[in-house]
């Protein structure tokens, strides 16, 4: 007996393994050789493409498809309608080789904003939040609250998701009390508490 839940209007395919109390919902599909975690919630029409790992405690909102080549660590957040890509320069008449998916990895805990977009071959840092309808063309780093087209970074953010004020390179988050410090010429945040 299976400790996960599958709509019947979903498609499971051979050699996929899903954590115990996952759900996915209405008209999704996972595909060969995913593995997806414990504790998911996979809404309505989204698609986990072959091969794809998803961490423990993710969401995954309405009408996402994660493509071959992205992985999503755990709890990572993916808003309604957001868009992963795996090739840089696809062209309908030269097929990509599986072998030639560009990784896209979502770190621990980021957010990704609905019907933003998250070009392949990117890191998105732990943490991180990205606006809804951004674009992501580049790194994203840990606690980084980015949006826009490109998206650029605009503030920082606690793991709990209270904005930062730093004052000089030091804040203390107002909800939670975490540390935090700028690094690298005010280019990175580092989270004093881990």
């Amino acid at each position: 007996m299976s400790k996960y839940f599958v709509h019947e209007s979903s498609y499971v395919d051979d050699d996929v393994l899903i954590g115990d109390g996952t759900k996915v919902w209405h008209f999704s599909h996972i595909m060969r050789g995913a593995r997806i975690g414990r504790g998911c919630s996979l809404g309505q029409n989204v698609l986990v493409g072959p091969n794809v790992t998803i961490g423990d405690n993710a969401k995954i909102q309405n009408n996402v498809s994660v493509y071959e080549g992205v992985v999503l660590e755990d709890d990572v957040f993916c808003g309604p309608s957001c868009v992963f890509t795996n090739v840089g320069r696809p062209r309908s008449a030269f097929p990509t080789a599986d072998s030639e998916y560009e990784e896209t990895r979502v770190k621990r805990g980021a957010t990704i904003g609905a019907n933003a977009t998250i070009v392949c071959g990117h890191t998105v840092g732990e943490h991180s939040f990205i606006g809804a309808g951004s674009v992501v063309t580049r790194d994203v780093p840990a606690h980084a609250v980015v949006y826009g087209n490109p998206a650029r970074v605009r503030g920082w953010i606690c793991r709990c998701g209270e904005g930062l004020d730093f004052d000089d390179d030091r804040a203390t988050c107002s909800k939670c009390g975490r540390h935090y410090r700028k690094s690298d010429g005010e280019e990175r945040v580092i989270e004093e508490d881990e």
